[in-house]
């Protein structure tokens, strides 16, 4: 339904017409297939460098089943109980309804149908992570403006709130304002990769200058970084990837407002993307761009576990550390950005803005959305 072909992950590869080479192939571990059916979830990542939204899952005759629908730029990812997904994107952000009742599938196969039913076109704001607030609507990190903002009605953003130590709202990613954990509804903790105040500041401060800004108390709380992504609160613990190094880990002493990063787990991978179900983490990984990361501390620790980066997702045993499943991505796709959990959904499915099946699906509450052919 897609406008990209349905992959299953038992598929070699997807290759490009008349030269033979594959372009991107698929893989993933024995166990995470029988995981997923048994826990009953699915797993959704986007990923800009391919302008797709993933959402992979297992089909009903037990396979697995790798949907991907075409979007802008698809960048944070934000999932709620309601059956709602939202997503930032090139210009814009997204909210996606799940259109299926529990009992209703799409072409016998999907328990799910994300459909497009609200976006707000903002403007190229080079938009990053993304949550809901009390009110259901949008809080989504600002890069551009370095600060973190609601949709508008009537204009492109409406600030909320900036770091500090950044003097004006101006379109200059001067510290890369990037990732936010909401506590609830409400924003609680952000990141940035330095505290610079000019643009283009934050390159210059890649190995050491990322901070964790308390959004309440309106001070950092954590320095010392390397390129900080994805904080997420979980089971009363903050949590982040230091990716310049590789490392899934937590914030400790936040109240003291002098808190230290310490590693739970490393992932050979530049990091981005966290979600969390039960004891496990959910956690993306790229493939470092060294023409502009180069020179950070995850160069040395993937020559000393003797490992070359990849792209993809692991999940990772919140007890040990250790990753107990993973799917991988191989090819020209390199690099992803975040990941979303989708509990109660098994084998889930979206569509994007220009699809024709967009164009022929309506649906109204008491009927089964088959969307037309």
């Amino acid at each position: 339904m897609s406008e990209h072909p349905d992959s299953t992950a038992e598929a070699a590869a997807t290759t490009e017409a008349g030269n033979g080479e594959a372009q991107v192939s698929y893989s993933m571990s024995p166990g995470l297939v029988p995981r997923m059916a048994r826990n009953q979830f699915s797993i959704a990542f986007s990923s800009y460098q391919s302008g797709l939204l993933y959402m992979l899952g297992v089909q009903p005759d037990g396979g697995a089943h790798l949907h991907q629908s075409a979007q802008p730029k698809p960048m944070g990812l934000s999932y709620n109980p309601n059956g709602q997904l939202t997503m930032t994107g090139a210009y814009h952000v997204m909210r996606f309804e799940n259109v299926l009742a529990p009992h209703e599938r799409v072409n016998n196969q999907f328990d799910a149908c994300f459909v497009p039913r609200r976006v707000n076109f903002t403007g190229a704001l080079h938009a990053h992570d993304i949550g809901l607030d009390a009110e259901g609507e949008p809080v989504f990190v600002n890069t551009a403006f370095n600060c973190i903002a609601n949709t508008d009605p009537r204009h492109s953003f409406k600030p909320i709130w900036r770091p500090p130590f950044i003097s004006a709202l101006v379109n200059e990613d001067r510290c890369h304002l990037n990732g936010l954990a909401m506590e609830g509804n409400e924003p609680a903790y952000a990141t940035a990769v330095s505290r610079s105040d000019t643009i283009d500041g934050w390159r210059d401060r890649r190995a050491d200058g990322g901070v964790v800004i308390d959004i309440r108390r309106d001070e950092i709380v954590c320095e010392g970084l390397s390129m900080p992504h994805s904080p997420r609160l979980h089971n009363g613990e903050l949590w982040l990837l230091n990716s310049g190094t590789g490392e899934l880990g937590v914030v400790k002493g936040l109240e003291s407002g002098n808190g230290h990063f310490e590693p739970r787990a490393f992932c050979p991978g530049f990091l981005r993307g966290l979600s969390f179900h039960g004891n496990l983490a959910f956690v993306g990984l790229s493939k470092p761009r060294y023409e502009r990361f180069e020179g950070l501390e995850l160069d040395q620790r993937l020559k000393e576990a003797d490992s070359d980066p990849w792209c993809g997702v692991q999940l990772i045993d919140l007890a040990n550390g250790s990753c107990v499943d993973w799917f991988r991505i191989d090819g020209r796709i390199g690099e992803l950005y975040d990941v979303e959990v989708l509990p109660g959904s098994v084998c889930p499915m979206s569509l994007s803005l220009t699809s024709p099946e967009l164009a022929g699906l309506i649906t109204y509450e008491g009927m089964n959305p088959a969307p037309s052919s």
